[in-house]
């Protein structure tokens, strides 16, 4: 058996590509939307895909599944369980709980594993020449290491009211069926710590199920229904904006892109029309150089591993954009926003300096002045974290007003004081200090955040 764990660092989303070296025949499980990675991996190993998988709809990102089926010609085998509403509106092989897929001397059962979303599947893996017992299980967004998938993605982010508590009830079930199978059976679950999908996810890639057994929460409420529901409910991390579109496009018949694109670097003149009919500018440059020159108007979201989530928040699925990055970073990010569906890139910019256009400043506070801004009547401090950080430990007198929501509630910036944002390190402060500025908005930024503040030995509430 070859079996290679492919890994996006940007979204925290793990692919599989497993083949079986004898018939030369390979199945990739989950795949992401930039498919030259398992069209090498096939080459480089004298291997033909022919099975192409998911464990469900996915929410978080731009299943590869089609592109790759178009650029290889295997079948897809997805998901026919969840009942009315869940089935996907394309050409493919259904599976049920209980049906093998065979791909050359390897085998994989379906479980019907269902709670974070009805459809969810796993996949039971046997290396027949070598065992006739299962020796892995791909769970999806089912079970991680050290946590479980959320049920309440459905409701907070696609609208459908009503699912998470019942989502949270199937989980129960579920879990059950996983605490059935043999403890020294691999778990290779679909993303990793930084995902979205669930609250406590652990660094490592994979698991064992007995280990799960013993170390992650879930199975210690395995006899304890409620509080199991309510733990999982509770605390989990706001559900990325782009999430809804993601449930849509994973689920119909859509436009294919199976290369990825390459964009213009624009002349200035492009650039300046553009611009001028209102465009909108992501500036991908360190948050250091952003604050201290960048174009009226641009919005700071750095081109690092949070690149692509970000983007999700604040553009949608209509609107062109231009970026401004190095033509060496070009590829990675087409990549990253790609694998979100953000095709709509007009062109980038490398230099702002030759745009003709006068630059601003943003100012940033040290901790000291940031200490003397506390408390005072004229001035409201913003915390832009989330709100279970928030919640977590806070500085006293803040406001927590969320930088994904920060547009839905310009409202809570109270222009009639000084207002000084903050978040853990800067990162999205800088998003929040460039958002609110687009709206005309001026505020200071504590850049160095509640990480500085805390190990300065500064006082915090929780709440």
């Amino acid at each position: 058996m070859y079996f290679q764990h492919v890994y996006d660092k940007s979204l925290a989303q793990a692919s599989y590509f497993i083949g079986c070296q004898a018939k030369g025949e390979a199945i990739v499980i989950d795949a992401k939307r930039d498919i030259d990675t398992y069209l090498d991996i096939a080459k480089q190993n004298n291997m033909k895909i022919t099975h192409i998988a998911e464990t469900h709809i996915h929410a978080d990102f731009l299943a590869g599944s089609r592109e790759l089926a178009a650029a290889t010609g295997a079948k897809m085998y997805l998901s026919d369980e969840g009942g009315d509403g869940w089935q996907y509106e394309f050409d493919h092989t259904g599976l049920k709980h209980g049906d093998v897929i065979t791909v050359g001397n390897l085998t994989l059962e379906v479980l019907h594993t269902p709670g974070h979303t009805p459809e969810s599947i796993s996949f039971l893996l046997t290396d027949h020449p070598a065992t006739d017992k299962p020796v892995m299980v791909f769970t999806g967004d089912f079970v991680f290491v050290g946590d479980i998938g959320r049920p309440d993605l459905l409701e907070k982010a696609a609208g459908f009211i009503g699912t998470q508590e019942k989502g949270a009830r199937q989980m129960y079930e579920s879990i059950q069926r996983f605490a059935a199978l043999p403890e020294y059976v691999q778990v290779w679950p679909g993303h990793g710590a930084g995902s979205a999908c669930g609250k406590a996810l652990g660094a490592v890639p994979s698991s064992t199920v007995g280990y799960e057994l013993i170390r992650n929460w879930a199975f210690q409420y395995k006899d304890n229904e409620a509080g199991f529901v309510e733990y999982l409910l509770d605390g989990q991390p706001e559900p990325p904006k782009y999430f809804a579109m993601m449930k849509h496009l994973n689920k119909v018949d859509r436009p294919l892109l199976v290369e990825v694109p390459k964009h213009s670097k624009l002349s200035k003149e492009v650039f300046l029309q553009a611009y001028h009919d209102g465009i909108k500018i992501i500036d991908t440059r360190n948050k250091a150089d952003f604050a201290q020159a960048h174009i009226p108007g641009a919005i700071n979201i750095q081109g690092n591993n949070s690149f692509a989530t970000w983007c999700g928040w604040f553009l949608n699925y209509e609107e062109r954009f231009i970026l401004i990055a190095d033509e060496s970073q070009m590829d990675d990010l087409t990549r990253k926003l790609m694998r979100i569906g953000l095709d709509n890139i007009y062109g980038y910019v490398e230099d702002i300096t030759s745009l003709g256009i006068k630059t601003e400043s943003s100012e940033i506070i040290d901790l000291q002045a940031f200490k003397e801004s506390i408390g005072k009547a004229h001035v409201q401090i913003v915390d832009v974290r989330g709100e279970n950080e928030f919640k977590s430990a806070h500085v006293k007198g803040a406001d927590n007003v969320f930088v994904g929501t920060l547009e839905k509630n310009l409202s809570r910036i109270n222009t009639n004081k000084e207002i000084v944002i903050h978040c853990q390190s800067g990162d999205r402060a800088t998003i929040a200090q460039s958002i609110l500025a687009r709206h005309g908005i001026k505020v200071k930024n504590y850049l160095e955040g509640m990480k500085e503040w805390s190990e300065k030995g500064k006082k915090v509430v929780q709440n």
